[in-house]
């Protein structure tokens, strides 16, 4: 009998879609029932965040607060509670949303766009250009806004070094494009050691590592007012682009074939993620594993369309944020830096992903 002919890597794409299509058929959940269950478990969160803390508020206080704004009842509330409320945890819950749902989204596109599921979204050196302005600015005695926005000019610039070494190598591969980003954020990483070790260890290297850990304990509304808008806008047109960058993910090739502008479709993916990973790193610091681990953990729930994937993903990665930052400001007497503990809750989970499939390869 004559040996059978391996398939090629076309035909084995194909095929393994066409399985994975077959499989999510037979026990796929509509996706509006998957989003109203994420929905209520963001509330949820985000309730117990504005009531649960060292100062705590009752929740009908905590609605009512909420509310006051729209209502004219009488305030049976302190100027307290209103101020932990409205002022200090409010912004923080926003911004665990924003923060977290940035971190996710870009995450899964940029999986998409490259075609690697272990892409994450500072494969571009974005987190290394973001530290890198922000800790220029610390070194030049700016205050927080300014701090924001050098970080968020400093991953923007580096998103565009990166970019314009394969147009300069003449080569515009996703491969080329994954070894610039490395090659930029070992570079912005070293700038960023040279100026640990020229800054001020009493004050201005403590500000830069601890920039480094990820917080969002500074965040206020006048801060998001400004990079909220960017999120939101880069959000809807990843939204509105999942059905390309499914036909995207089936490969260059395939892609071409199906009438896709690649070169196109593929420069607003990577924008769009990277102006929300800027913006993601300008307000909270470097937080680590969202990313990566949340579009992974939201594929084993609703599949690998991207159609289902990326509103979903939203969702999912804010609720771990918000969760994330609960802890981090009640499990001792001082607040824990975010990427500490996405890191000691991501690296498990993201083991125990691989031991799963390898079981099921």
């Amino acid at each position: 009998m004559a040996e059978e002919k391996p398939a090629s890597e076309p035909e084995r794409k194909r095929k393994f879609a066409a399985e994975d299509a077959t499989i999510e058929g037979k026990r796929q959940v509509p996706l509006g029932i998957i989003l109203i269950v994420c929905g209520i478990v963001v509330v949820v969160f985000a309730i117990a965040s504005l009531c649960i803390g060292r100062y705590s508020v009752d929740i009908q206080t905590t609605l009512a607060i909420l509310s006051s704004p729209f209502t004219n009842a009488d305030a049976t509330w302190t100027t307290n509670d209103y101020n932990v409320i409205m002022n200090i945890r409010l912004p923080r819950v926003v911004a665990a949303f924003l923060v977290g749902a940035a971190l996710a989204l870009s995450g899964a596109s940029y999986q998409g766009v490259f075609q690697n599921p272990l892409v994450s979204p500072d494969i571009l050196g974005v987190s290394y250009g973001a530290c890198v302005g922000a800790a220029l600015s610390i070194l030049l005695y700016m205050n927080t806004w300014q701090t924001q926005l050098f970080a968020f000019v400093g991953g923007l610039i580096t998103v565009f070094i990166t970019v314009s070494i394969p147009k300069f190598m003449h080569r515009h591969s996703n491969v080329m494009m994954v070894l610039s980003g490395v090659i930029v954020g070992g570079f912005m990483s070293s700038i960023l050691g040279l100026m640990k070790y020229v800054a001020d260890p009493e004050t201005q290297l403590a500000s830069i590592t601890y920039w480094q850990l990820g917080s969002i304990a500074k965040v206020n509304f006048g801060t998001l007012s400004y990079t909220a808008p960017v999120m939101i806008i880069a959000a809807i047109v990843l939204v509105a682009m999942r059905w390309r960058l499914n036909l995207i993910s089936l490969g260059e090739e395939e892609a071409r074939s199906l009438g896709v502008d690649l070169k196109r479709e593929r420069n607003i993916i990577i924008i769009a993620s990277t102006l929300l990973t800027a913006s993601a790193v300008s307000i909270a610091g470097t937080i680590g594993w969202v990313g990566l681990i949340i579009p992974h953990v939201t594929r084993r729930i609703v599949g690998s369309d991207n159609k289902r994937l990326l509103p979903t993903v939203i969702l999912v990665a804010a609720a771990f944020m918000m969760l994330v930052d609960f802890c981090a400001r009640n499990i001792s007497g001082y607040e824990i830096p975010l990427g500490i503990l996405t890191g000691l809750v991501g690296a498990p989970i993201f083991g125990y992903i691989l031991i799963k499939q390898r079981d099921a390869d």
